[in-house]
């Protein structure tokens, strides 16, 4: 058996009506994969690599230290992959109660994408994923966003025809099945969900990836929404306890190659070249948030043995306000005082402290309505190449 790169094999474009092509799939999951001695190594790289993640974030004091962070990110740099231009301090800004204007529609997009992962995650951990849920999480997706238009039915699978890159289908880089095959594309897909044979889970997590792009069962969202469903499923089949892992920083570094992988297995039946990107993909993102993890505790370790001599009396607010930078690391001198539950001067005196002491560092340049980041932390979340 020959199965690579064989054209048909994952499917075939039909003619339609209006004059243009659209892909009608072949029976989901695909049973001929050729697991070859490369492909195999790719895995066990990726299985070790994940192992390493869960092992390093069993010594955070406190996973929320990693994971509310790591949710951010993901949702700036998986919109940013669909043209949304809202920065990680940008959505921080936000939460610290000073939005840019000119950017609001951005930032709501990630925040209805933290939304939406929040939602699922609680979901498939009593529920297994089904099309049912996968329409509630785009519901909340796409929520008051530009593709949440009424018209493009958010939380409604499609019933119209969309195509992906080209202002029409007849010049489109792809078109999605037609609306007649979806119902059973989509029942292939939810089958193939709930019955992890035959194959490893990093292997169906990643075809259920691909099948998903390729279905584009949604007007618009279906890239967000398809990269949220590799969290889900991390979760849902035990592989992680929390939402550690997100390849979207992967996927934006690498988009052109991601693109084609994902059009290879659609005019080429290119299955196996499309999972050794993805399980490449799993395992450099493991390891960089596992030298992430261990970043974090060295840091807070090595400041909350500073804080005591820097501080003085101000230690007990000190440790808590270092704390909770961990996991909101821009803030206000208003924000600090509600949440440390203390009065303005003792916030005010709170964070001249930690600016004295090169915890914190005000980026506004104004003075009032200042805003101070966490800087040494936030470092550790920036894209590999842009890192000083």
């Amino acid at each position: 058996m020959s199965p690579v790169k064989r054209p048909g094999r994952a499917g075939h474009y039909v003619r339609q009506p209006a004059g243009y092509e659209a892909f009608i799939p072949e029976a989901y999951p695909p049973t001929d994969l050729a697991l070859s001695a490369g492909l195999l190594g790719l895995l066990s790289k990726a299985d070790r690599e994940v192992g390493r993640l869960v092992g390093a974030s069993e010594i955070l004091p406190n996973p929320d230290l990693f994971v509310r962070m790591y949710v951010r990110r993901e949702a700036v740099l998986s919109s940013q992959i669909e043209g949304t231009q809202a920065s990680l301090m940008d959505v921080l800004e936000y939460e610290a109660m000073r939005a840019k204007g000119e950017r609001r529609i951005d930032v709501q997009e990630v925040s209805n994408y933290v939304s939406a992962l929040r939602y699922g995650l609680r979901r498939v951990s009593s529920l297994p994923l089904s099309l049912r849920l996968i329409r509630e999480i785009h519901s909340r997706l796409m929520r008051g966003v530009r593709g949440g238009d009424p018209t493009k039915t958010p939380g409604e699978f499609r019933r119209s025809q969309n195509w992906v890159a080209g202002p029409s289908p007849t010049t489109a880089r792809y078109v999605p099945p037609p609306v007649t095959e979806l119902d059973r594309v989509l029942g292939e897909f939810e089958g193939a969900l709930h019955d992890q044979a035959p194959y490893p889970v990093l292997v169906n997590v990643g075809l259920a990836h691909a099948q998903f792009e390729t279905i584009h069962p949604f007007l618009d969202g279906n890239g967000r929404m398809g990269r949220l469903l590799v969290t889900f499923l991390l979760c849902q089949y035990g592989i992680l306890h929390e939402p550690l892992l997100y390849l979207s920083i992967y996927f934006k570094q690498n988009r052109e190659e991601y693109y084609d992988r994902l059009q290879a297995v659609r005019d080429l039946g290119d299955w196996e070249g499309w999972l050794s990107f993805f399980l490449e993909g799993v395992a450099t993102v493991a390891k960089e948030a596992t030298d992430t993890a261990r970043a974090i505790v060295r840091l807070r370790e090595q400041l909350r043995d500073d804080i005591p001599q820097q501080l003085g009396r101000r230690v007990g607010n000190g440790l808590r306000l270092l704390d909770w930078l961990f996991t909101h690391p821009v803030v206000s001198v208003k924000l600090v005082e509600k949440m440390l539950e203390i009065s303005q001067p003792a916030a005010l005196a709170l964070v001249n402290a930690f600016q004295v002491a090169s915890i914190l560092r005000e980026v506004t340049g104004m003075r009032r309505n200042r805003i101070f980041e966490f800087r040494d932390y936030l470092k550790l979340f920036e894209e590999r190449d842009q890192r000083t």
